[in-house]
This record gives C-alpha cells, sequence and structure tokens, in this order.
C-alpha cells in the first residue's frame, strides 16, 4: 500500500482558505486545545494538545483557525484528482491522507521508488502541496511509514513497527486515547512490546478495540482499501453556431443545456451544489465561474446562474467583457450531494420549522443574482459564532456556503459579555470620554475595576449626556501575555438619555484599555 500524506493538512488549508502564506505559524484549534499546528509554530514550541492560551503565550503571532472539515476536504480534493491522475482508484482515508494499493502503478512507472518520486513532483507541481510518501504492508503501516517517507520492503512491516511508540497507535479518528494512555501506563511503550502479547489475552483484557489495534501493532490491517470509483462524465458541453452574443439568446439555450445537466445527475441519484459554468470565445478566450448554492440545485436554478452568468460576461465593462460571442459551454458539477437533498417539506410557510418560503426563496435568488455580478466572494451572511468578544461571535460566510457555526462555539469562553449583543459593532472604534459626578475622568484599574460611578459620557467631543444606568465593568480576558500596562481592558454597558427631551435613550458598549489613547472607545451600540 502506498500512503501519500500532506503534512499539517487542516492548518494548510485553513492558511488557503484565509490566503495567507504559508511560513506564518497558524494552528487549528477544537474546544480551545490545538488539534494541528504548522512546522514554523511548532519550532516557537507550539503542540498538539496545548491549551490556546497557552499556545499564544509561546508564539503571540500565531494564526489562530477554527476547525472546519468541510473545509479540509474541500480544498484536498484537487490533491486526489491529482493523484488519480497517476493511478487509478485512490482511497481517502481522510483530509490530507490518501492510499493506493501501489502493485499495479509501481509497475507500469519502473518500480516503486520511481513512482513514489514522480508523485511528489506532480502533486506538487499540479496543486504546490508539500507531501511525503510511505511504502508498506497494509494502510497502518504505510500511514507511519510516510510520516518518515519511508519505503518498507515486503513483509518487514512488524519489524518497522516494533520500535515504534506505542502513541503512533492514536492516529486522527482513531479514537484510541484512552486505550493508549492506559497501554503506556502499563509499561508498554513500543508497538512491538503490545504485538507481542497473546491475542486471546489482548481480547480479554481491552475487548475489541484492544484487538484491532493489536492487529496493526502486528503489522496487520484494519480493513481492505476502500477504493473510489472514477466519477462518471457528468458534465454536458455545447458549442454553438453561430456564437452567442445576446443575453436572452443564451437564456433561451440555457434552459435545454440545464434540463439536460440536470437530468444527467438525477439519473444518478445526484444533485448540485457547486456549479462550474466555462465557457470558450470564437477568439479562443477561456471563461469560467463557480457558483455555490445554499441548496442542491433545479433545472430553473442552474438555468438561472447560466443566464446571470451571461450577463455578467457580455454586460461588464468594454475592457473587460469578452471580445467575441461564446461558441462553446460547459456545465460541470464541482460537487455534488445525494438527490434526496432535494425533497422539500410537505408543509411550506413561516411556522414549518425553518424550512423555506416563497419570500425566503425570492431573497435567495436576488443574493445569488448579486453574487453573479459581483463574484463568489461578492455577497456573505452573518453566522454567530464563539468567541468573546461582539466582533469575534460574528462570522462572515460567503453566500453558499454551509451557515454553521465551529467547533466549539459553545466553549464556556471565560469574559464573553452577557446577552444581549450589541446590534451595531463598529469597525472603527469611537472615542469617548467618561467622567464621574465631580467632572473627574473615570478611568479603570489593573484589576479591571473602575476608579467611579461613570456620570456623564462624551462621544467623539460632543456634549455629555449623562447616564441613566450602566453595568459592568467585564474584564477582557485575552492576550494576558501581553505586558500589563497594554494588555489590561474591560467593557462596560451604559444607558445614555437623549440628546434632547423627546430623543429616546441610548445604549452603548464602552471598551476601556489601559495606556491607550483614548483610554474609552465606544465599540458597539444597543438598537
Amino acid at each position: 500500500m502506498l500512503v501519500l500524506w500532506c503534512p499539517d493538512w487542516p492548518v494548510v488549508a485553513a492558511g488557503a482558505a484565509a490566503g495567507l502564506p504559508a511560513h506564518l505559524p497558524a494552528a487549528v484549534f477544537v474546544a480551545n486545545r490545538v488539534v494541528a499546528c504548522s512546522a514554523t509554530a511548532r519550532s516557537a514550541g507550539v503542540r498538539r494538545g496545548m491549551r490556546r492560551r497557552e499556545a499564544q503565550s509561546r508564539c503571540p503571532e500565531i494564526e489562530v483557525f477554527p476547525d472546519d472539515p468541510d473545509r479540509d476536504a474541500r480544498f484536498f480534493e484537487p490533491v486526489a484528482a491529482a493523484v488519480e491522475e497517476l493511478v487509478v482508484g485512490v482511497d481517502v482515508v481522510r483530509p490530507g491522507l490518501v492510499a493506493v494499493p501501489v502493485d499495479g502503478a509501481a509497475g507500469y512507472f519502473g518500480g516503486e521508488r520511481s513512482f513514489a518520486e514522480l508523485l511528489v513532483d506532480h502533486v506538487s507541481g499540479s496543486v504546490g502541496v508539500e507531501c511525503q510518501i510511505g511504502i508498506a504492508d497494509g494502510l497502518f503501516a504505510a500511514t507511519l511509514a510516510a510520516h518518515r517517507s519511508a519505503i518498507v520492503a515486503r513483509g518487514k512491516s512488524a519489524e518497522f513497527l516494533d520500535p515504534l511508540s506505542i502513541t503512533e497507535l492514536d492516529q486522527p479518528d482513531s479514537n484510541r486515547a484512552e486505550l493508549v494512555d492506559l497501554l503506556r501506563r502499563l509499561g508498554l511503550g513500543t508497538l512491538g512490546s503490545f504485538a507481542a502479547l497473546p491475542q486471546r489475552d489482548v481480547v480479554s483484557r481491552f475487548g475489541s478495540v484492544g484487538l484491532l489495534a493489536h492487529r496493526l501493532a502486528g503489522g496487520g490491517d484494519e480493513r481492505p482499501p476502500n477504493r473510489r470509483k472514477p466519477p462518471p462524465e457528468l458534465a454536458v458541453t455545447r458549442e454553438f453556431e453561430p456564437a452567442l452574443d445576446r443575453v436572452d439568446t443564451a437564456a433561451f439555450m440555457a434552459k435545454t443545456l440545464s434540463a439536460q445537466f440536470h437530468a444527467g445527475l438525477a439519473a444518478r441519484g445526484l444533485a448540485c451544489t457547486r456549479l462550474g459554468i466555462y465557457a470558450v470565445t470564437e477568439r479562443g478566450e477561456e471563461l469560467h465561474r463557480v457558483w455555490r448554492c445554499a441548496e442542491p440545485l433545479t433545472p430553473e436554478g442552474i438555468a438561472d446562474r447560466v443566464r446571470w452568468q451571461f450577463e455578467g460576461w457580455l454586460r461588464t465593462a468594454a475592457g473587460e467583457r469578452p471580445t467575441a460571442g461564446v461558441s462553446m459551454l460547459r456545465l460541470t458539477p464541482e460537487e455534488t450531494v445525494e438527490g434526496k437533498s432535494l425533497q422539500l417539506g410537505l408543509w411550506r410557510g413561516s411556522d414549518s420549522g425553518g424550512e423555506h418560503t416563497p419570500e425566503s426563496e425570492r431573497a435567495a435568488r436576488a443574493l445569488v443574482h448579486v453574487q453573479g455580478l459581483l463574484g463568489p466572494s461578492g455577497v456573505f451572511t452573518a453566522v454567530f459564532d464563539g468567541g468573546r468578544g461582539p466582533a469575534e461571535r460574528v462570522r462572515l460566510v460567503p453566500w453558499g456556503d454551509r451557515r454553521a457555526p465551529t467547533n466549539g462555539h459553545d466553549a464556556p469562553w471565560p469574559g464573553r459579555l452577557p446577552a444581549p449583543s450589541p446590534a451595531t459593532v463598529f469597525e472603527n472604534p469611537i472615542p469617548v470620554t467618561v467622567t464621574d459626578w465631580n467632572g473627574e475622568a473615570v478611568s479603570g484599574t489593573g484589576r479591571y475595576q473602575i476608579t467611579a460611578a461613570p456620570w456623564k459620557v462624551a462621544v467623539e467631543g460632543g456634549s455629555p449626556r449623562r447616564v441613566i444606568d450602566w453595568a459592568g465593568p467585564w474584564p477582557v480576558l485575552t492576550r494576558w501575555w501581553v505586558s500589563h500596562d497594554a494588555g489590561t481592558q474591560a467593557r462596560l454597558q451604559v444607558l445614555l438619555e437623549g440628546e434632547a427631551v423627546e430623543d429616546p435613550a441610548v445604549a452603548l458598549l464602552l471598551l476601556w484599555q489601559h495606556g491607550s489613547r483614548p483610554e474609552w472607545t465606544v465599540e458597539g451600540r444597543y438598537d
């Protein structure tokens, strides 16, 4: 078995999604613990399982990313596709790890080592991703060989595994952490020492979980490879003579092409959630756009997106639009789901438990239309997520992507601002002056307390307004490793009287930071 492993894949995928350079220190966190980190972060002392505060204290400039399996799988697909260009029937074990039986490919490409070198060069050149290759008998041994860029001779997997640490059994998604901890406390420090135990004793003491681990430690395999079949040809291509140079003509042709495209997917029990629209003009110009779709596409939805895309291509500025009509159009399902995802509920309405209403469908069509004019990243919706401050708790998601909070959003988050959150959070904080009843400036202390009760607040040099009520302060318990003078912050809620007698009261969220100018700023407003 040959295994291709991309080190630190969750971090690589997160950095690629954020557009960050690969050399920056970064880590992915679940429930405030490191589950993956980059080599740069490891060189600063960051390790898996480390708490977020400790990781940031060792590497203050570290980029923090949430865990997102969908993102990892989405960015890994080009890697798997690049492997499939050389060998058919790969087994994607998890994002970042792909396996394939090596016999046939090795014979075709001149041996295992030659094939491994070719595969590394091909993936690096096609996708721009660093990877390591391991070859051994069985998936488990080949995975550990890939971690060491090793090729293990046939029949030598048990010998290769023998000196390795027992902690190697605790691979991602294996759920063997408790078993490994127990084996270590029993004095079984290597895979070889565990494999040497009689199988009957292992089963009676550790059950089926221990039996499987014992089999892996001895060079056995958990399961046969689950090789994925080459996908059927689902794309639909149409050539036009004469070329399409009008939106209304393109819209008419899109209906027929969309119905054919959807019928091909439905015949295989599939529906499209990411639609690729590719076109070639008479002068050889290549145009393409990938549409992310919040729901599996219907034939009408496919036709709409083709029409909107033609509007974007044919009605742009003179210097940007294609210089000739479209002579070839291809629709490609970039991502598919089972066709049952199209099944709608029986009852539709505002009381249907969150199902789509006609109003929400019209709004969705309008957002998709705007997205067609501005690009896939031109329309965002907000998702309420984990975090302490109000700005941290709102995450913008491109329209069509899954709107779900990240793992750990419901963690305790010490220091989180209590409900409700401000309706408006200012991108640039607004300076304010806070004074007590004597007209003296109110400040804060190193123990996150204020020096006096706030009496009046002047927003950005305006006239002072009386404080009707106030609450807090709430300490901002982040970046605690920063020096005391620069890192002490607290939040305060204040209710101010209106500027005029008939004006309603205004509730503001104030942020105090020691040592800054100004000390007090408006972070948000409650509506």
